[in-house]
């Protein structure tokens, strides 16, 4: 199908909004748009809402934005998933943050920490049972270097004092303990665990080495927001040291305790993921006074784009030292865009993930040659929007916590080449025979950061879409019925 007319796009969102009762049209049609690049995007799309009952969306709980994103990915500290079983089991390793470290000795990224709530817990409480953990805790790994207690529902409602738990434990042991009100019932979506994650990182961490002896350089900076799946800090950090800057902290992803705490020494911070960290990194210019600078590490343009943003900051050494390193990777880059252009030139793409992918990629597909026709976030706010309606072209979809019944509708009308989204829609739309990518952690592939990570992007979409298992699928809806099956119907 050929690229759709604006009013062919409205046409499609208003017949998929037909399936809907009167009150939930009216609510879902605000979270619809075509795309306009005159348009306000305030206006345009509504978002950050609760998901309409009833409905089947993909979002997570403020649990798994705080414990699942942003702290969990610290591997030096012990990240107790305080209530059930089950929330910490499900949120464990899922993300591949990989780090630096031996699993259990001083890294604690894949593992399982609980107070495993019973019955007689949600009874009585369970301040005694989480002291006695953190104890127990400290013996059996005494190499770590903190705790984060990560409440899950049930604390809050029958009240456990994590607070005072904390502050006892931390007198008791001399380390860092972070209570973190993050249970899963609070707020529309996981943005809201970012934000209390975020204040906990504010009010337990940020300030604890203010006034102790730090050996700086003018070119300290910090990288926040990018979690290294599959290794994507790492391939970042490389150009950042190229250019002549010294990465003083890289969180959550490969990060440590004493890295958030060395963070207000530095002279920027780096921030990645724009919607999971961008309150810490307000409160850090707020009161100390450090600028922050959103960059964009997918694809060539606009990492180069980026390394120059991020150079403005600093003296003309780096500056020169910024354009040297585009230099250098240019030809390799050019080779990566001559074996694969030819082959993705022309594919249209639907995406729909979680905090920056759904803008942040589009730049590393057009520069394969392909376009990007739709897009929508998970759990994004009005400003994520905002900078997402002049990175997609005019007349394409924009679609906010999307149901999975609009998904589907979507794409059967727009008929992509290729879809990139979460593991929870991957099987639906690969039964229907469409190349699909799991965007969330980059289908065990990666990194996809940086100039290495584009060439490894490039071949995964390629491998991808040009796999000849598409041409052999048949969706379970065109085959032929036994004659049993159709006589019973």
């Amino acid at each position: 199908m050929a690229t759709l007319t604006r009013e062919e796009t409205e046409a499609l969102i208003q017949e998929v909004l037909e399936v809907y009762p009167e009150k939930a049209k009216k609510d879902r049609a605000k979270h619809l748009a075509v795309n306009d690049h005159e348009a306000n995007a305030k206006k345009c799309v509504t978002s950050n809402r609760k998901s309409l009952p009833g409905v089947m969306t993909i979002r997570g709980c403020a649990y798994a934005g705080s414990k699942g994103v942003v702290w969990g990915p610290i591997k030096d500290m012990i990240h107790i998933s305080h209530g059930p079983v089950g929330c910490g089991q499900y949120s464990r390793a899922g993300r591949r943050n990989y780090y630096v470290g031996v699993t259990g000795i001083n890294a604690f990224g894949e593992m399982n920490f609980t107070s495993d709530f019973q019955e007689r817990d949600i009874v009585f409480g369970g301040d005694k049972k989480l002291a006695k953990l953190i104890g127990e805790i400290e013996k059996l790994f005494p190499l770590n270097n903190g705790i984060t207690i990560q409440s899950e529902c049930p604390i809050g409602l029958i009240g456990d004092d994590i607070e005072a738990v904390s502050k006892k434990a931390t007198a008791e042991f001399g380390k860092t303990v972070v209570p973190v009100r993050c249970e899963g019932f609070r707020g529309v979506s996981q943005s809201l665990g970012h934000h209390i994650a975020n204040d906990a990182v504010r009010d337990w961490v940020i300030g604890n080495r203010d006034n102790k002896p730090f050996e700086q350089t003018a070119y300290d900076v910090a990288i926040i927001g990018d979690y290294n799946i599959g290794g994507d800090a790492w391939s970042s950090r490389i150009l950042l040291e190229e250019m002549g800057l010294r990465v003083v902290a890289q969180w959550s992803g490969d990060g440590t305790l004493a890295e958030m705490e060395n963070t207000p020494k530095v002279k920027l911070n780096l921030l990645h993921c724009y919607r999971s960290m961008n309150y810490i990194s307000r409160h850090m210019e707020e009161k100390y006074g450090i600028p922050w600078v959103e960059y964009n590490f997918f694809g060539p343009t606009k990492v180069a784009e980026s390394l120059r943003k991020i150079a403005s900051f600093f003296d003309d050494s780096i500056k020169a030292k910024t354009e040297e390193v585009i230099a250098k990777y240019q030809p390799m880059m050019q080779a990566v865009i001559d074996k694969y252009k030819p082959r993705l030139q022309g594919k249209r793409v639907m995406l729909y993930v979680g905090g920056l992918r759904p803008r942040h990629v589009i730049g590393a597909y057009e520069d394969l040659g392909m376009e990007v026709v739709g897009t929508g976030y998970e759990f994004g706010h009005n400003d994520d929007y905002e900078r997402t309606v002049k990175e997609m072209g005019n007349a394409t979809l924009l679609y906010d916590d999307v149901t999975g019944f609009e998904f589907e509708e979507f794409v059967k009308k727009v008929k992509p080449d290729l879809i990139g989204s979460g593991i929870k829609e991957k099987y639906i739309f690969q039964k229907m025979g469409i190349p699909f990518r799991q965007m969330h952690s980059w289908d065990y592939s990666g990194p996809y950061h940086g100039y290495d990570g584009f060439a490894i992007f490039a071949r995964d979409m390629d491998m991808t879409l040009n796999n000849p298992c598409w041409s052999t699928l048949t969706p379970p809806w065109k085959k032929p019925q036994a004659p049993a099956l159709a006589a019973a119907a």
